[in-house]
């Protein structure tokens, strides 16, 4: 199995002091405001035609 990216920032307080946490797969550690988060994937959205495409109905 392949590694996941990891978070760049908290998203709470955006400081970029974070660490993998040991207590769940996929949730990480702030240490600047002390939150712990979890990432994790939902799904692909559908895509939607353009405004004004053929598909779009907008024509």
């Amino acid at each position: 199995m392949s590694e996941r990216a990891a978070p760049f920032y908290c998203p709470y307080c955006g400081d970029e002091d974070l660490r993998p946490s040991e207590e769940r797969h996929g949730a990480w550690e702030c240490h600047a405001c002390a939150r712990a988060f979890q990432l994790s994937f939902l799904g692909l959205l559908a895509r939607r035609p353009a405004p004004g495409s053929p598909q779009g109905g907008d024509a």
